[in-house]
């Protein structure tokens, strides 16, 4: 089920919150669990039993690690832990990249998998991951399997994130406080993450799609993919979190934010504290620093972000593609961190492009299909293969799409929330918006509406990681 559908928008979310609100307290995690595992089971049934598998192997290693702390076996706990729970997470994401690649270096014929991938595995493993790393840390183990169930499932950020810490919000798990004013505040919030993916990403998506299926790419037609694709991959992304977020808002949990207008960074190592930051925090806080971070010297340093940024890659999918990606931005970082920090800061025009150029040039590396398309996109960029520099299909997408790509700009870049500020800082005008904005985002969801009974809409970029 998509956050971006009518079943979820007008049947399942309006029922989950009827009877999320008429139930009193102690039950509120019991339906929450409940409408957790319905939204898991409407598209893979089957895989509820893993999701229900694992939720009872991080509760029970949790407890162990508790219980042995500060002991060698409460090490040990720990590591099985992470071991059982990646271990799934290869076995179904990874096996046949694994496979594919033997049968190729060494000639063999194995027979490929070809394993469904459970929707958000990637995310629920990190959270499991990191719970019990959590406990083994000092935080204490959860004694209702039904509060963790509810942690690991929960629908609003099961699919594609933000990943939830559980250190973050085992407070809330017991106790949460609900208002009008909550529930406001995160309906707003899921509307404006509606509309980023479906007028948005949606639009920017069938741009990306207009480009494959061209017959008459050009060296324009590249640069329009890239400036696309890298608005789509933000706005999908982003407009999920904010759906998530605003989600968890109405039911009383306070989701940590996952985007921060990446694109205004002036730096790499600053993009990456503006993007994505759940997964970027996950790995520095569980990778990076057990790792030494930078406390050992530049080169354990400079052997930390190569890792890192190889599983950050590897993560995000299972071909050569994701793995050079990853790689890309591990090798900008380095560079940053060695030499060319500093000097970004003293220009400042001079490092935002070269943030917005080398960020377009690696989500054509994460768009492409695999390692070889990847290539094929980056030569195109540059003219290769004799293509001309401009086409008249490359005019017409221009042309057709000119409004959401300057939408998506302007909307990528904070100028449309500090001007609403500024204006809302007169009380006159706040006095007005109050009224008018339930009509407006009523409006908005009309809108949306209307898009989705058309059937322009697309899963989420993300469901496939």
């Amino acid at each position: 089920m998509l956050f971006s559908s009518i079943p979820f928008l007008y049947y399942f979310l309006p029922l989950v919150a009827v009877l999320y609100f008429l139930v009193p307290g102690r039950l509120k995690n019991a339906v929450l669990l409940f409408a957790s595992l319905a939204f898991y089971a409407w598209g893979e049934p089957k895989y509820v039993l893993l999701m229900a598998a694992s939720v009872v192997l991080g509760y029970g290693f949790g407890l162990l690690v508790e219980r042995y702390r500060g002991k060698k076996c409460g090490k040990v706990y720990c590591a099985l832990s992470v071991i059982a729970s990646l271990s799934v997470l290869l076995y179904f994401k990874y096996a046949d990249f694994f496979l594919k690649n033997l049968n190729a270096v060494t000639g063999f014929d194995l027979p490929l998998l070809r394993l469904a991938l459970p929707i958000g595995i990637s995310f629920y493993t990190f959270q499991i991951v990191s719970y019990t790393v959590d406990v083994y840390r000092g935080e204490a183990a959860q004694i209702n399997i039904l509060d963790l169930a509810v942690y690991i499932a929960m629908f609003p950020q099961l699919i594609a994130g933000p990943i939830v810490r559980y250190s973050d919000i085992a407070g809330q798990l017991k106790r949460r406080c609900h208002s009008w004013k909550l529930a406001a505040q995160g309906i707003r919030r899921f509307v404006i993450g509606l509309a980023k993916k479906i007028l948005l990403a949606n639009q920017l998506g069938e741009l990306c799609e207009v480009f494959r299926a061209s017959q008459e790419k050009s060296v324009l037609f590249y640069w329009l993919y890239a400036l696309a694709s890298a608005l789509y991959i933000y706005f999908d992304f982003s407009g999920y979190s904010d759906m998530a977020i605003g989600l968890g808002r109405i039911f009383g949990f306070h989701f940590l934010e996952n985007f921060r207008y990446p694109y205004i960074s002036a730096s790499i190592t600053e993009f990456w504290r503006r993007w994505h930051i759940s997964l970027g925090s996950w790995f520095r806080d569980y990778v990076y620093i057990p790792l030494g971070g930078s406390r050992f010297g530049r080169r354990r340093q400079m052997f930390a972000i190569f890792l890192v940024w190889t599983l950050t890659g590897f993560w995000h999918g299972a071909e050569w593609n994701f793995i050079v990606w990853g790689l890309f931005f591990a090798v900008l970082l380095a560079v940053e961190k060695l030499w060319l920090g500093k000097h970004l800061k003293e220009r400042r025009i001079l490092s935002h492009i070269y943030v917005l150029f080398f960020v377009l040039i690696s989500f054509v590396i994460f768009q492409a299909q695999d390692l070889g398309q990847a290539v094929s996109d980056i030569g195109g960029l540059w003219g290769a293969g004799g293509i001309p520099v401009v086409s008249e299909e490359a005019f017409y997408a221009l042309r057709s799409y000119a409004i959401v790509l300057l939408a998506g700009v302007v909307g990528a870049t904070p100028v449309l929330r500090e001007l609403g500020l500024v204006v809302l800082k007169r009380p006159e005008c706040k006095k007005i918006w109050n009224v008018l904005e339930p009509a407006a985002l009523l409006t908005l969801l009309l809108v949306m509406t209307a898009y989705l009974v058309d059937g322009s809409f697309n899963p989420f970029l993300y469901f496939r990681f």
